[in-house]
């Protein structure tokens, strides 16, 4: 049987140097939540946030197969948990490369307040709102800049974004997708007629400062080589790569 685990400290050594921000979230009680077999004693744990899946101690399969409806992104802790997703879902997970970045980025704040040079005339950069928060749910591309807080009172509380907005319509973002007590995890969007015109560096710049004037550092984990150098071009460095599956 699969029960929740209050006592979320009890799964920390199961984590243990595994540097995830959305981890944190689980463990702090922030977002998110864990499950286990054994809630005094667990030797196997998934921690679930957003669309991801985060599996840890000794491989289960009845954790691996409690997966929650929709598509999900999960993340083996070892090559026995890899095999065992593989096992489990065969030709309804796909295999993927994502790129961990450092932890530890000194940011340049002058050159970031530089990029914002770099927005498009006619665009404006709004940090998200009520209404603006309301704007981001409606549209598909844009739901993960707010979706994964339970509520608009929430994200308010501890989340923290900025859109592109042009002709009273949100065209580019970056956000929250998570929130951990020292910083939060960076998702970032951009409509796809809008790409390529230096909306996302800006949106990410001025997230990123105003995350630097709150004392939260704000981690960045990327799904592909774009994202990379995005991120690169921001002052962050690779950390290393790292195998998950897409499920479906």
């Amino acid at each position: 049987m699969i029960y929740e685990l209050a006592e979320t400290g009890l799964a920390g050594k199961l984590f243990e140097n595994w540097e995830e921000t959305m981890i944190y979230s689980c463990i702090q009680k922030m977002m998110g939540k864990m499950y286990v077999i054994d809630q005094n004693d667990p030797r196997s744990v998934m921690a679930c946030i957003g669309d991801f899946i985060f599996f840890a101690g000794k491989p289960c399969m009845e954790l691996v197969m409690n997966k929650p409806e929709g598509f999900t992104i999960m993340v083996p802790q070892t090559n026995d948990w890899a095999s065992l997703i593989e096992k489990c879902y065969a030709d309804k997970c796909r295999k993927v490369i994502r790129y961990a970045m450092k932890k530890n980025t000194v940011f340049n704040k002058e050159y970031l307040t530089g990029l914002l040079a770099e927005l498009p005339k006619g665009c404006h950069l709004h940090f998200i709102d009520k209404e603006l928060y309301e704007q981001c749910l409606k549209n598909q591309w844009s739901r993960d800049l707010v979706s994964v807080f339970e509520s608009q009172n929430e994200y308010l509380e501890k989340g923290i974004g900025t859109v592109a907005i042009k002709n009273d319509e949100i065209i580019a973002g970056a956000s929250s997708y998570t929130r951990y007590r020292e910083g939060i995890e960076i998702q970032v969007d951009t409509r796809k007629d809008e790409r390529r015109k230096h909306l996302a560096t800006t949106c990410c710049a001025k997230l990123i400062l105003a995350c630097l004037e709150r004392g939260l550092y704000p981690s960045w984990d990327a799904q592909n080589l774009w994202s990379v150098h995005l991120a690169e071009k921001l002052g962050y460095e690779l950390s290393h790569e790292y195998i998950a599956y897409e499920v479906n």
